[in-house]
């Protein structure tokens, strides 16, 4: 499979390039030259099917004739040593819980997959290559576990000081040994812009090989759409119109599902669940696509006023607006009402939600006013004790700690602080 790159289709990369390059020396993220969709008597008999097995039919694409199937396999067996389940809220929704993992995050299933697969591609490689990767909260602790001690890659990752909860710099911070943390007086879309800004920088990349694992890295956003799958193989039974409300920050994921319809799982419709920075359910009511400086929200995952992956969403759509609307909603929704839909499902369904979770919870019941015979399935992105001091105070509960989370707790954090992309610069040559 080759990739071509957004800001220009003869500029193309094979997948082990596209992965080891993050991004196209034009600055476009890779898309798939070419998507087959899957047999239908493979969703007939999805249910005869192991996640493991699910998963390496749908990727398989994608990554020959790079990555062969033997490893390909042993990849995703590592990948997904952790469950997917869904929980019933009510008769017209259901949560899929993403939070299993080692970070109890959704990104682990990204990140162990890309580790993995740079891993391999770097096994015989003497040059090492840098992570670099911006994170709103959940991918720096994803991807500082996925890649912990992987041969020949460091990991360097910038994050918003201040603007991360105390778990999640927990998470990216601690580790040591090939991951290095960053914390940047900012915003998380300037981290992001520093990463951008390193890749097209000649003085970094003559210096250094770089890659990146926030999802605009095919590695780390295709490999998403599994649990779409997986959550269709639960369902499906029950249900004839399930609709995924997916919580929405820089797109990866909701892309990654429209990804899986793509391959031909029966979904028809995906609602893109909105904090405050609501760019693109704005753009879905008034077609002007218009970002914007982001802001500080308690659902802090999904504070991006400039998501990345959109362009792939209007790509997989031909960028065709009628063809979008009809497969995507979008709604956002305030603190105030996040913490209200929290604690709805706290009193009246004794379900504990994080606030990326609460805001899928609200998308969901906003699209059902509209379309009341559907099954909305929201996501439930990351473990609510994440956010231990907002889950507790919005529904006066304490909450336990997972072991996840007590191996982390007490922890020395280790991060240098900088600035602007001067001092990233400087970090990175001086590396």
């Amino acid at each position: 499979m080759n990739f071509y790159s957004l800001n220009n289709k003869s500029n193309k990369a094979t997948f082990k390039e596209a992965v080891i390059k993050g991004i196209a020396p034009d600055k476009g993220l890779y898309f798939p030259e070419s998507i087959t969709p899957l047999p239908k008597s493979f969703f007939e008999n999805i249910d005869n099917l192991s996640y493991s097995e699910i998963a390496f039919e749908a990727i398989k694409q994608f990554v020959e004739p790079d990555i062969p199937e033997s490893i390909l396999q042993q990849i995703i067996d590592e990948t997904l040593s952790f469950e997917f389940p869904i929980v019933t809220i009510n008769d017209h929704i259901s949560t899929l819980e993403l939070f299993h993992g080692p970070t109890m995050a959704f990104k682990d299933v990204g990140a162990r997959f890309m580790a993995r697969c740079l891993g391999y591609f770097n096994q015989n490689n003497e040059n090492e290559v840098t992570v670099l990767v911006a994170t709103s909260g959940d991918t720096g602790g994803a991807v500082a576990n996925g890649f912990l001690g992987v041969p020949g890659v460091n990991v360097v990752i910038l994050y918003p000081s201040g603007k991360v909860s105390d778990i999640q710099e927990k998470q990216l911070t601690t580790l040591g040994q090939n991951i290095t943390a960053l914390e940047v007086d900012g915003v998380f879309d300037d981290c992001q812009d520093m990463v951008k800004q390193a890749f097209l920088d000649t003085d970094i990349t003559n210096h250094m090989q770089l890659t990146s694992a926030n999802s605009i890295n095919v590695a780390r956003w295709l490999p998403q759409l599994f649990y779409f799958m997986f959550a269709y193989k639960q369902l499906h039974n029950q249900y004839d119109n399930i609709v995924f409300s997916v919580p929405s920050g820089n797109f990866g994921n909701i892309c990654a599902g429209m990804m899986a319809q793509q391959l031909g799982l029966p979904i028809n419709h995906f609602i893109a669940s909105n904090n405050e920075n609501n760019v693109v359910s704005s753009y879905l009511n008034s077609q002007e696509y218009m970002p914007k400086p982001s802001v500080q929200t308690i659902s802090n995952a999904m504070d991006v006023g400039n998501p990345s992956n959109f362009i792939r969403i209007q790509e997989i759509y031909n960028h065709d607006f009628d063809t979008l609307k009809k497969n995507l909603s979008g709604f956002s929704f305030t603190d105030a009402e996040t913490r209200e839909a929290m604690k709805e499902l706290y009193n009246k369904y004794n379900y504990i939600a994080d606030p990326h979770g609460a805001v899928g919870y609200l998308g969901s019941k906003a699209y059902l006013k509209q379309n009341p015979s559907a099954h909305c399935v929201f996501l439930e992105t990351a473990h609510p004790t994440k956010f231990l001091d907002v889950v507790e105070e919005t529904i006066n509960t304490t909450v336990a700690l997972p072991k996840q989370i007590q191996a982390v707790m007490n922890r020395e954090k280790k991060a240098s602080k900088i600035g602007s992309y001067q001092e990233l610069k400087n970090y990175l040559l001086m590396s």
